[in-house]
């Protein structure tokens, strides 16, 4: 029996009804490939799995007894695939017709990518900045410090962002967004997975620097379309998941830059990181009391 072209990976933890519509979407992308799509679940309470199991029989349901993350999650649902490529892809997502048959032709004809990413669409249509250079010190500190409130719209900033491009045409790129990311088997392979020292968060940035200093490239192909719904999981615990990502970005800092920079300021980028955590953390307990109050007020 051949295998499938496309091996769909899909992480979920309690959004049943984005699940749905990202299965449905996948499935009826008119892709003329075949498929086997594969949903982990990390142990939600929302339903998800009955759903799975009652509508989607041909999607291959593992459930798991925990949340163990994004890292985690998408290595354990590599494991069961057997296809020529593999789509990681968050349940937070919209296929668009067509988008599925672009990447594999794309990945068929280019056999030195081992990587490729979609256009990214916001809800409202605009574009998701998904693919990105990656981060350098002047631009990890504007970003992850409050420096950058005094310097809006910094060329360190636009250029991680690759705001300066208008993300109308096929490029090599650094890396691409994990909501929406089809690895070549053999890199995967070769490569390796996502680091799981990353619960959720940057582990998509260390898997493309992994997959370059492997000698492979990382492409972006505008011409395949999908929606996404930034933080549909995450907004459910936003001030751990604010800790978490801060993590994540501590982590690849000490992972791939420390040794870059002199002992006397190795530790700067982290006290930034951390501090800009600890502000965000407070800026967004604030908003839910607020928030908290006015439903108090109106009930």
């Amino acid at each position: 029996m051949p295998l499938p072209d496309l091996s769909v990976c899909i992480v979920n933890w309690n959004t049943q009804d984005d699940l749905s519509q990202a299965i449905s979407s996948v499935l009826a992308a008119d892709s003329g490939l075949a498929l086997e799509v594969i949903v982990l679940d990390n142990a939600s309470e929302d339903g998800s799995p009955e759903m799975v199991r009652t509508r989607f029989p041909e999607v291959t349901l593992i459930e798991g007894d925990e949340n163990v993350g994004f890292s985690r999650g998408y290595n354990r649902a590599a494991r069961e695939t057997s296809g020529r490529y593999l789509l990681i892809l968050n349940p937070d997502t919209v296929t668009h017709s067509g988008a599925l048959k672009t990447i594999v032709d794309f990945m068929d004809s280019h056999s030195d990518a081992g990587a490729v990413g979609p256009r990214l669409l916001n809800s409202d249509g605009t574009i998701q900045y998904s693919c990105r250079r990656f981060p350098q010190p002047m631009a990890a500190i504007l970003r992850n410090t409050i420096l950058g409130r005094f310097v809006p719209g910094n060329r360190f900033t636009r250029e991680y962002l690759m705001a300066d491009w208008d993300h109308n045409a096929i490029r090599e790129v650094d890396w691409v967004s994990g909501a929406a990311m089809c690895i070549r088997r053999e890199t995967w392979d070769q490569v390796g997975g996502f680091d799981e020292g990353f619960f959720m968060y940057a582990e998509d940035i260390d898997w493309c620097l992994r997959a370059q200093q492997a000698g492979w490239k990382i492409c972006y192909i505008p011409q395949a379309v999908i929606d996404h719904r930034i933080g549909r999981s995450s907004d459910q615990r936003p001030i751990p998941m604010v800790v978490e990502f801060h993590r994540s970005m501590a982590r690849f800092y000490t992972k791939h830059y420390a040794q870059r920079w002199p002992w006397g300021v190795r530790l700067l980028p982290l006290l930034g990181i951390w501090a800009r955590a600890m502000l965000v953390m407070f800026q967004t307990g604030l908003a839910e009391a607020r928030d908290w109050m006015r439903r108090r007020s109106a009930s």
